[in-house]
């Protein structure tokens, strides 16, 4: 019998994907308690106390409760971070851990929930040395990479390997004149190469010589192949500048796409590959947070009705 108790719904207030997804939910008579865990604790409680069979208790907003034993599924999108704005830089920084560790350890031990994903695996698969090493195991070509502080190494390795595009390890907010900015995937060369590479990490990757992108979006066992046709490095730059096409993945890709996921214990990923102009796919990242709802207007691929399908544990 499928669990009758609700889906928890964690992530910002304005989520469109979220959206579709609830309203989808609702129109199943699936009941969903929906919360962005930076609420906690002016708008958002926690009772938890533990049993033998985990904790026991609820988790309550101005309008819904959910006690803990009960919850079927929980997707976990984008919630903000924990924030005190009205405690010391010390005392809020103490209660951020406690709030981290307290609230984000409940939500993370549900006893008999389903995660999409898991909140501590979509750490472990953000980092990028790890993705790019489970890729290249799971059987994906993936172009040669180099992470490292070294400026002679990173010369060494784009003259080596040119063209060369430099890629961030990770997208924190970057603000300027207060306005959030993303650092973008961009081509470099060795004389771009100075000692300030020093500083911290870099990536550093060959650039496939492609004729079109593909985001592969998994929602359990569906696969949702789109091509993107467009004259761009970053397809992410211009939106306004693609066209979609669905596709069927070539031989070896979708049981590569399970054991990658399944390396990570995760039960959804946005994938990206780079077609070349032999038709082979190169891996490039996986985002196990990543968007998906845009291409389903564009596509009439049946990914909300797949999502939906997996958070209401259908037989």
């Amino acid at each position: 019998m499928t669990n009758p108790g609700p889906v928890l719904v964690v992530t910002v207030l304005n989520d469109p994907t979220a959206d579709v997804v609830i309203r989808e939910l609702y129109d199943r008579d699936v009941p969903v308690v929906r919360f962005d865990s930076g609420d906690f604790p002016a708008s958002l409680s926690v009772e938890a106390e533990i049993a033998p069979n985990g904790f026991v208790g609820r988790l309550s907003t101005p309008s819904r409760t959910a006690e803990l034993t009960a919850v079927r599924s929980l997707y976990y999108r984008r919630p903000t971070g924990f924030a005190f704005p009205h405690l010391s830089k010390q005392d809020a920084r103490f209660a951020i851990t406690q709030a981290r560790y307290g609230l984000g350890g409940v939500i993370a031990s549900l006893p008999n929930c389903r995660y999409v994903n898991h909140p501590h695996h979509i750490g472990d698969a953000e980092f990028k040395p790890s993705g790019l090493s489970v890729a290249a195991r799971s059987g994906f070509l993936v172009p040669p990479t180099l992470i490292t502080s070294s400026p002679d190494t990173a010369r060494a390795f784009i003259k080596r390997n040119g063209p060369v595009i430099y890629k961030p390890l990770s997208n924190p907010v970057y603000l300027v004149d207060d306005v959030s900015q993303v650092v973008k995937v961009a081509e470099v060369a060795a004389e771009d190469i100075d000692d300030s590479v020093a500083g911290t990490a870099h990536l550093f990757q060959q650039r496939v010589e492609k004729i079109a992108d593909v985001r592969v979006t998994v929602i359990g066992r569906q696969v949702f192949c789109v091509r993107i046709d467009s004259d761009l490095l970053d397809w992410r730059t211009d939106y306004s500048r693609l066209r979609y096409t669905p596709v069927s993945p070539p031989l070896g890709i979708e049981p590569a796409l399970y054991e990658y996921l399944d390396h990570f214990q995760l039960l959804f990923g946005a994938f990206d590959f780079a077609v070349d102009a032999g038709g082979r796919w190169w891996f490039l990242e996986c985002n196990p947070s990543g968007q998906w709802y845009w291409l389903e207007p564009e596509t009439g691929l049946p990914m909300c009705a797949a999502m939906a399908d997996l958070l209401e544990r259908k037989p």
